[in-house]
């Protein structure tokens, strides 16, 4: 796990992303995606650093995603320091986040609060 790359915009784990080693992260100006990703754009126009700073309970762009929206919804009631504690944790403890491709264990949720409780445990 690279801890300083922490967490996306729009939520997402940069510092467990199998794609780390080609990625500065989203906050940087190197993103490959900076010109696309909604989620950027808005919290950038709103002058916040990441979806979960944002009074909104928004679902644009990759917060469509159960993910995504997941982690951002738990770093908004908990903080940050506390997601990437559990996610660490989580590592240690087995628990996947990118499989083959981009699906991991985080992704076999069709529920939020069950998603959060996961993060929380590291158990289903």
């Amino acid at each position: 796990m690279k801890r300083e790359l922490g967490i996306a915009r729009c939520g997402l784990a940069c510092c467990l992303c199998s794609e780390n080693e080609h990625c500065s992260g989203c906050n940087l100006g190197d993103c490959p995606d900076k010109d696309w990703c909604e989620n950027r754009k808005c919290s950038l126009q709103k002058g916040v650093g990441h979806c979960y700073e944002c009074q909104e309970d928004c679902h644009k762009g990759l917060l469509s995603k159960i993910k995504p929206y997941g982690f951002t919804l738990f770093a908004k009631r908990y903080g940050e320091e506390e997601l990437l504690n559990c996610l660490e944790r989580n590592v240690q403890n087995g628990v996947v986040y990118h499989r083959e491709g981009i699906v991991g264990d985080y992704d076999d949720f069709d529920n939020v609060e069950k998603l959060i409780a996961f993060i929380q445990s590291g158990r289903k």
